[in-house]
């Protein structure tokens, strides 16, 4: 499985030499990373050339690496019935790319793509609908971010005076403790909040 996923790589390394930088098979899965420009066509041959025919777009997502200059890893993932084989293929963004919208090569890209955008800001070039899927229209921000707070801009709640849903900026009646992207595991460098009763009794 794995030497057929490595010769499908060469192949499509290839035939888009300029555009793909490096695969890699991993989990019986292929991963191709490619450049923005060219996913239209890296995904017509994928699904129209014999020796592929990668005829199933099976989702549309995204990764957020803040650290990085390109902060996201758009990620397509095709499936292949009849050579029964998977491949993955990544594109890095940073905030301002524009990505080609791909529904003209798949049509099920269309909710996936509105659905990127939504939940990450992801813009899609020539997509026929790129409105909100998953949260509300006037929805601020794109909550699968990592900077995007986890308790939001704006809350709504159903006001009983004015008998309708009202919007109003979040309030917190607690200080929630500051996020640093680091595991619990590897131990904070600042005391938590109720660690210091237990250093005081001790």
């Amino acid at each position: 499985m794995d030497e057929a996923l490595n010769e499908l790589g060469q192949q499509v390394a290839q035939a888009f030499s300029a555009d793909v930088s490096g695969f890699s098979v991993a989990l019986g899965e292929l991963r191709v990373d490619a450049q923005a420009g060219a996913i239209v066509r890296l995904l017509s041959y994928l699904r129209d050339e014999p020796s592929c025919l990668f005829q199933q777009l099976m989702d549309i997502t995204a990764v957020d690496w803040p650290e990085r200059p390109q902060r996201f890893d758009v990620v397509y993932n095709l499936l292949s019935l009849k050579h029964n084989q998977r491949i993955r293929i990544v594109v890095q963004a940073d905030a301002e790319t524009v990505m080609p919208s791909v529904v003209g090569v798949y049509s099920t890209a269309n909710w996936f793509e509105r659905e990127v955008w939504d939940m990450y800001g992801i813009l899609f070039a020539d997509h026929p609908d790129l409105r909100r899927i998953l949260t509300d229209y006037g929805f601020q921000g794109h909550p699968l971010r990592k900077d995007f707070p986890l308790t939001g801009y704006v809350e709504l709640r159903y006001d009983e005076e004015q008998k309708r849903v009202v919007y109003e900026p979040v309030t917190l009646t607690q200080e929630f403790r500051r996020f640093d992207f680091m595991s619990p595991w590897e131990g904070a460098q600042y005391v938590l909040p109720g660690d210091e009763k237990a250093k005081a009794g001790a």
